[in-house]
């Protein structure tokens, strides 16, 4: 069984929770949210809020923080200018469609790069971690919170079965954080993720910190030592 999402099949998916977002997972994902925001504060600065949806999490940054938001929907973006506008958020420099492995961002553009309920639906996962870690500072965070897949037991056998049917939503409630876990070993300039439960079991903050090139030239150096020997 294929745990492939297409863009075609998350734009329809998410083209038809755009309307009806915001009741649905609004108070759900709240916790997981503000625990994500609460992370990305504590380095602040300029923040790429990746697949921003709706904007529902966009009035509970601090104004002190500047904002540029990206999402593969345009009926989900729409959403979000409307927020914007509304609220007047002045914070937010901008949204953006933009498919998210290949983002039209300067390298070292942003301070952190946050991403809500999103990195397990997008199409192709590693390949946008590669993107956001290009577009990260040296010292900055990616930062996600996610449902994660159970790596065993009676529900890791449910979200292998239910993964079919919920291909048609736009989900993949099979991935696990092992599958970070070796993006960021094979990537090699993060620092392994950290992990966290926020959500009771059922969300999981994760952060990877972008190495320095101070740290990647020992790390090489290091590597070059062990060789020798």
């Amino acid at each position: 069984m294929t745990t492939d999402l297409d863009r075609a099949t998350v734009e329809e998916a998410y083209a038809r929770w755009a309307p009806v977002y915001d009741v649905v997972f609004g108070a759900v994902f709240e916790a997981g949210r503000k625990a994500a925001i609460k992370a990305a504060e504590k380095i602040g600065g300029r923040i790429l809020d990746f697949g921003v949806g709706t904007g529902l999490a966009l009035p509970n940054y601090k104004r002190t923080n500047r904002l540029v938001g990206v999402d593969i929907s345009e009926p989900m973006l729409q959403k979000a200018r409307e927020r914007v506008r509304k609220d007047k958020l002045h914070h937010v420099e901008g949204l953006v469609l933009m498919d998210g492995a290949h983002m039209g961002f300067a390298d070292d553009s942003f301070d952190v790069v946050i991403a809500q309920f999103v990195i397990t639906v997008v199409p192709q996962p590693e390949e946008t971690l590669d993107e956001m870690a290009r577009v990260l500072k040296p010292g900055g965070e990616i930062i996600l919170v996610n449902h994660l897949g159970a790596e065993d037991g009676p529900r890791a056998v449910f979200e292998k079965w239910f993964a079919r049917k919920a291909r048609k939503l736009g989900w993949r409630p099979e991935f696990q954080f092992a599958r970070l876990r070796n993006w960021a070993v094979q990537k090699g300039t993060v620092d392994l993720p950290i992990a966290k439960d926020v959500g009771l079991g059922m969300y999981t903050l994760v952060r990877f910190r972008k190495r320095t090139e101070a740290e990647m030239a020992a790390q090489t150096d290091t590597g070059a030592v062990a060789l020798a020997g």
